[in-house]
């Protein structure tokens, strides 16, 4: 007997495959790519399941077309695009399973972050240096020893920055949450603005594009590849960005104008660039930005394209178990008490 299920994505052929060849030999998949609303009531009737990733609505008009469905399952942790009490009222239950390498790539860009503030990579330079730094080592007790010894001048820190983020999906959510402990200044935008719960609840602000250029201490791009986000950081895009300002990216391949982006690091109009993904990758060993990583006391990071972790499927942990309710918009009782 096979189950019917219908699926809802945004993402291109490549996943979709991939989503497919992993789906239970017993289920009947109906997938559905940008679906309109109007699709997605035609195609869910006698579905049994609903698997979504994608950003619009699943509201009550949806749900009760699907008079067969028990379950929707949200791929990622942002359910702000699901009517849970529709749901609950219908009595399908709704589960959400966080992403690990969504979480891996929010992480990374902490680590980004916390990089460029703190000057790590000229602070480790200057420490292996054979300098007299004009002070006779001692050896350290309780009350010898020597603060900022390599005299840096340039340590910040991310505690109430301005993180502006560009391109607000599930790594945009799962870095928020994060930057909730820093008590930063979390902008975001994106072309479907979030739910006021939404906001609220990821202590987030929606901004325009140019306001959030214009005021973020960071900022951090999410975009996926598209025509017209094709090497959008640009010249026009970083004169709009605060002077000083880091720019941090772990969004899709080819956002960046590689030259335009190292030639505001180089004179100092950017504080800092951290990045994962390039214009060509492997990348091109004459990209601009790996001739400022090949000093050791740019500001700058670049990682190949590493950002979500290990290939390998077993080097991530199973954390399902820790995400057993979802709580609902209005009375945070709990709608489910498992996950699929």
């Amino acid at each position: 007997m096979t189950d019917q299920v219908l699926f809802l994505t945004h993402r291109g052929e490549r996943h979709q495959q991939s989503a497919l060849a992993g789906a239970p030999a017993n289920f009947e998949i109906t997938m559905l790519h940008d679906a309109t609303k109007a699709e997605i009531k035609k195609n869910i009737s006698g579905k049994k399941f609903l698997i979504t990733e994608r950003s619009d609505m699943i509201d009550a008009d949806i749900i009760a077309a699907g008079k067969d469905l028990r379950l929707i399952q949200r791929l990622g942790s942002m359910v702000y695009d699901i009517d849970l009490q529709a749901a609950k009222n219908s009595g399908v239950s709704v589960c959400y399973l966080p992403i690990p390498m969504t979480v891996m790539v929010s992480e990374h860009i902490l680590t980004q972050m916390l990089l460029l503030t703190k000057h790590i990579r000229e602070a480790m330079h200057v420490i292996t240096l054979d300098t007299d730094w004009g002070i006779q080592p001692q050896k350290c007790d309780e009350d010898t020893f020597v603060i900022n010894f390599t005299g840096r001048k340039t340590i910040g820190t991310l505690y109430k920055a301005t993180v502006g983020i560009i391109g607000f999906g599930e790594i945009g959510g799962e870095l928020a949450r994060r930057l909730k402990g820093f008590d930063c200044n979390v902008l975001y935008h994106k072309r479907s603005r979030l739910s006021e719960f939404a906001e609220q609840d990821l202590s987030i602000t929606y901004a325009s594009q140019d306001q959030l250029l214009k005021q973020s201490d960071f900022v951090v791009m999410l975009l996926p590849f598209m025509p017209e986000t094709k090497a959008m950081v640009n010249q026009e895009f970083i004169k709009k960005m605060k002077p000083g300002a880091c720019l941090v990216s772990c969004g899709a391949s080819g956002l960046f104008n590689e030259e335009d982006v190292a030639k505001a690091l180089a004179s100092g109009y950017l504080g800092g660039v951290a990045t994962d993904t390039f214009a060509w990758e492997p990348i091109n060993q004459d990209s601009p930005l790996l001739d400022l990583a090949r000093d050791p006391e740019a500001n700058i990071m670049l990682t190949p394209h590493t950002a979500s972790g290990s290939i390998n499927p077993n080097a991530l942990p199973d954390r399902r178990g820790d995400y057993i309710n979802l709580v609902s918009y209005n009375n945070k009782q709990p709608l489910i008490d498992q996950v699929v």
